[in-house]
């Protein structure tokens, strides 16, 4: 069955105020960036060449005019995108340490993107995805929740293939115990599960990545991903597992890079007959590429202002296979 698009993307999208260095008083000085992270998804899939389309909520304020400008000139399709006339579109405070590792505060009760409702939903638009993808940020309050896992229960009964971010972000759960019980439980409803190395300690409770991307893979989807920063990624599809490293670069920001892999991963993968079908050397070409994807962001700064195009990913990808012995 044609599909219009390659990727349906559904979640926050929000302003990331990241910290860029200080004044000459000493306080921290903010950039205002477009982030969310399937907004971010939906960006890099675009820049990428794939057709994708995002569902989401700002508020009635330049903020959210911004984002959904920002969206729409990288190729996003906005046409599920909403606005809520009373609540404010959602920022995030993200400061980083000497590595480039971010710490986020959030300014979201409410923030536009949790009043997203299941009876809004752009269902038709839903239907015409080869890929659905969700993160946990949005199953962390209502009405967001339900919209969520309602876009995923219509995108499965279309036959989308379903791709999830658990994306942990301690502030934004009452507690750990309940966050890691609502992130389980969407695991099982994904087709393409995407992990931090400290997110499947977290949902598998092994720091072994065999046996966490065992544990995982169990609870139903065929691919899993631990992405493993500058180290890589590694994977399990099935009972064949694999280390692919990544590229290194000096790191500037790390903001959007896990969102730039992943998106890199689900465009390449949109573009196979039967992604459920996927060999490993298929697969393993498409990590590596993602990699390089994902090393681009990191060596600048703000999520989607430095997320590559497709051009920069295969000239790099050009170069090391002129240099590889």
């Amino acid at each position: 069955m044609e599909r219009k698009y390659d990727l349906v993307s559904i979640g926050e999208v929000l302003i990331d105020m990241t910290e860029t260095g200080e004044i000459e008083s000493g306080s921290a000085l903010f950039a205002a960036n477009p982030g969310g992270a399937p907004a971010n998804v939906a960006v890099v899939a675009a820049r990428l060449g794939a057709k994708s389309a995002f569902i989401g909520r700002t508020g009635q304020d330049p903020l959210g005019d911004g984002l959904r400008n920002v969206l729409e000139a990288n190729g996003v399709d906005i046409s599920g995108m909403s606005v809520d006339p009373t609540a404010p579109t959602t920022l995030a405070l993200v400061s980083l340490d000497e590595k480039g590792e971010r710490n986020f505060t959030f300014l979201r009760s409410p923030g536009a993107d949790t009043t997203l409702s299941a009876d809004s939903l752009p269902i038709e638009l839903i239907g015409e995805g080869k890929i659905l993808h969700f993160g946990s940020v949005g199953l962390t309050v209502e009405p967001e929740r339900t919209a969520v896992l309602t876009a995923v229960q219509y995108a499965r009964q279309a036959g989308n293939l379903i791709s999830y971010d658990p994306n942990y972000r301690p502030p934004l759960w009452p507690d750990e115990k309940i966050a890691v019980d609502e992130m389980k439980a969407a695991v099982p409803l994904c087709d393409i599960l995407k992990v931090s190395d400290e997110e499947m300690v977290l949902l598998s409770g092994s720091g072994n990545f065999s046996q966490g991307s065992a544990t995982l893979s169990e609870m139903g989807p065929f691919l899993v991903l631990v992405t493993l920063g500058a180290d890589g990624v590694f994977y399990r599809m099935g009972g064949n597992t694999g280390h692919i490293p990544g590229r290194q670069v000096n790191v500037v920001d790390t903001n959007g890079a896990g969102d730039t892999f992943f998106g890199a991963v689900l465009t390449e993968m949109s573009k196979l007959p039967d992604p459920r079908a996927i060999t490993v050397p298929q697969l393993e070409e498409i990590l590596r590429f993602a990699n390089v994807a994902a090393s681009v962001t990191t060596s600048r700064s703000g999520a989607i202002p430095a997320m590559p195009s497709r051009a920069e990913v295969e000239e790099i990808l050009s170069e090391s296979a002129k240099t590889a012995p």
